[in-house]
Formats: C-alpha cells, sequence, structure tokens
C-alpha cells in the first residue's frame, strides 16, 4: 500500500495488532506492533541507546513491540533512526484505523531522578509536533542526540499525530528515557476506548 513514506508493506492485521515492513537502499525494516499489548518489546535497530528509549516507550504504553531495523550504519545513524521512527509511526495509524472510539488525547509526566518529561499528544490524524528537550551532550552511546526530535518528527507525520514533548534534566540519558516514558503513557491514554464515545472525537465528524 501506500502511505506518506511510500510503499508499506503490511503483513498481518488482526485487530489492533499489525506487522508492516518497508525496504529501501538505505534500510531494511519490520514492526509488528499489538497497541493492546502488555509492555513486551524486543527492539533491534543497530543503535543501543534508540532501542533502549523505544523498549521504554513500549514497556510505558503497554504496547507489544517487535523492531527489527538494518541500516546503512557504515554511513551514519540517520537513516536506521529516521526510516523507524517513520516506520512505526506508519504502523500506529494502520492499527488505529479511522481511530473511532478512542479518547484521541492523551498527556502525562514522568521524572527520572532530575530529569522530569511532559507528553501531550492529539491522536486524530492531524501531524505536528515540537520538541523541546535540552541535551547536554552531542551523543548518548552512539545515538546523535540531535536526531532524537527528527526522530520524533517522523513518529509524528506518519502516525497521524500532534505531538508535544518537553523536559528538563541534567543528565541526558534520564532526560531522554523520562521523554519517552511520558510518550507512551501519553499515547497510551489516547489509544484507549472511550466507553462513552460511539463514533470518532471530533465535531467535523471524522478525523484526519
Amino acid at each position: 500500500m501506500t502511505t506518506p513514506l511510500g510503499t508499506l508493506e503490511v503483513t498481518e492485521r488482526t485487530g489492533r495488532r499489525v506487522s508492516v515492513a518497508r525496504r529501501t537502499r538505505e534500510t531494511d525494516i519490520a514492526i509488528t506492533l499489538d497497541i493492546d499489548g502488555t509492555g513486551r518489546a524486543d527492539i533491534e535497530t543497530g543503535v543501543g541507546f534508540f532501542d533502549h528509549l523505544l523498549g521504554s516507550f513500549a514497556h510505558h504504553g503497554l504496547f507489544d513491540l517487535t523492531v527489527r531495523t538494518t541500516g546503512d550504519l557504515h554511513v551514519d545513524e540517520h537513516h536506521t533512526v529516521e526510516d523507524t521512527a517513520l516506520v512505526l509511526g506508519a504502523a500506529f495509524a494502520e492499527a488505529l484505523g479511522d481511530r473511532a472510539g478512542i479518547n484521541r488525547f492523551g498527556d502525562a509526566a514522568v521524572p527520572m531522578d532530575e530529569a522530569v518529561a511532559t507528553a501531550v499528544v492529539d491522536m486524530g490524524g492531524r501531524p505536528y509536533c515540537v520538541v523541546d528537550l535540552p541535551w547536554k551532550a552531542e551523543r548518548a552511546g552512539t545515538l546523535p542526540l540531535q536526531l532524537v526530535e527528527h526522530a520524533l518528527e517522523s513518529f509524528a507525520r506518519t502516525s497521524g499525530t500532534t505531538l508535544h514533548l518537553g523536559g528538563t534534566g541534567r543528565n541526558d540519558h534520564h532526560l531522554g528515557e523520562a521523554a519517552f516514558k511520558a510518550l507512551g503513557r501519553a499515547i497510551r491514554r489516547a489509544c484507549e476506548a472511550d466507553p462513552r464515545r460511539s463514533g470518532v472525537a471530533s465535531t467535523k465528524g471524522s478525523l484526519g
């Protein structure tokens, strides 16, 4: 099928569980996502700290998430991180379908020692991203920290999420982990069913 990121293969769909894949000359990515999972994560991108952030995101969002990315790391980490985020966003969009009955909005604040992060999201199909994470260094492990904002922008674009994520902290590891924990919890709340809602949460009568 054709998506905002080009050709995406949907290999499985059961309820809100999907498996998707995308291959280019730069990356080969396969992702399985179950929005209604238990937080099990099995992630291999070749970029250790990015794996750690995605694992925290899945655990605290209670998403079952498997990611296998092979990228051109001999060039740098950019394509690997960006494309993984694009395909992950597309997996959320596929799993949510028409988004009927979901809360649509979610927010969460998470501390980690001296760091604290706040995430506010709208999963209503309107892609926008505002990130304010004041990193102290250029990298955490092998992950260039400037790529975190780009990954979040990529995720927001293909998932159809308005995403506001900010935080403070003196330790980059703590700040990043708090941010992705908060994001997972906010998206979990937005994706949960609203028992009083029979259609989409929009006065327009449609989302997207």
